[in-house]
């Protein structure tokens, strides 16, 4: 299916589109074979709550932002290439149907559609684009992969001191655990190279191992190389991070057809027209 759109005048128009809709901040899109497979409305689980992410399949990357204004407007864009994607099937819990876990290097979340169909019909797309793309690219697939957040609603007490979140002891995430924190646990700042090349937020517990590991590598650096490499130091931080807070409408999905292009009935998608 790519290969035949990639190339089409209707694939370059719906990649502008896409383009414009992040706009100004947003990054291009327009690339030599690349094709828009699909886009649709589906909710992310954020540290407080579900919030709604217009995504977009791409034949060699996703692409998702916050909804502002639908097919106008969006903002906050995110891409992840489809190599350093892996998709979790999960079953339906209290809080959360049609769900499914995305794990990436850098970011690791908890998605959900609108029905089953429409869960599948996501998953499959995503791991079919994903296969071709490691076959095309000839690149490895990755291994290493981000942990999922705890919730904020998860826990009232800190998980590492275990005093109480109130209105001036704020919750916060640890970047290695996912583990919910208050600031004074979670001071300590560390590059995660696979999430960030800045230091990021860690508990006390997770920086204090994060370093002996750095410290054991550099240790083997230096009886291979010779010389002595000096010990990074980090300054703490207790900077707040910033929240996702976006609502809109629930959205069908619209995927390429490859040949005939029709609006199935009895479905909860529509097809890209």
């Amino acid at each position: 299916m790519a290969p035949r759109l990639a190339f089409t005048e209707d694939n370059a128009l719906r990649i502008a589109a896409v383009e414009r809709a992040f706009a100004p901040s947003g990054k291009s899109l327009s690339k030599p074979g690349r094709v828009l497979v699909g886009e649709g409305r589906l909710m992310k689980l954020c540290r407080r709550s579900l919030q709604p992410k217009m995504f977009f399949l791409f034949n060699d990357i996703i692409v998702y932002g916050s909804i502002v204004v639908h097919r106008l407007w969006y903002k906050n864009q995110h891409i992840i290439p489809l190599e350093d994607i892996v998709i979790e099937d999960l079953a339906d819990s209290l809080e959360m149907k049609n769900q499914w876990l995305l794990r990436t290097p850098k970011k690791s979340f908890y998605m959900s559609a609108a029905s089953e169909k429409e869960k599948q019909a996501w998953i499959c797309h995503i791991i079919e684009c994903r296969e071709q793309q490691l076959i095309s690219s000839r690149k490895e697939p990755t291994t290493s992969f981000a942990t999922t957040w705890i919730p904020d609603r998860a826990s009232h007490i800190c998980m590492r001191c275990a005093d109480k979140f109130t209105v001036t002891q704020r919750r916060h995430h640890c970047r290695q655990c996912g583990f919910v924190v208050c600031n004074s646990c979670s001071k300590c700042r560390i590059v995660i190279p696979a999430i960030s090349a800045k230091p990021v937020r860690v508990c006390t517990l997770c920086f204090n191992t994060l370093l002996s590991e750095k410290a054991k590598e550099e240790a083997g650096k230096r009886s291979s190389d010779g010389f002595d490499l000096e010990m990074p130091v980090y300054e703490a931080s207790s900077d707040e991070d910033s929240d996702e807070r976006e609502e809109d409408d629930m959205m069908p999905i619209r995927w390429v057809k490859s040949q005939n292009i029709y609006h199935p009935k009895n479905t909860c998608f529509a097809y890209l027209e």
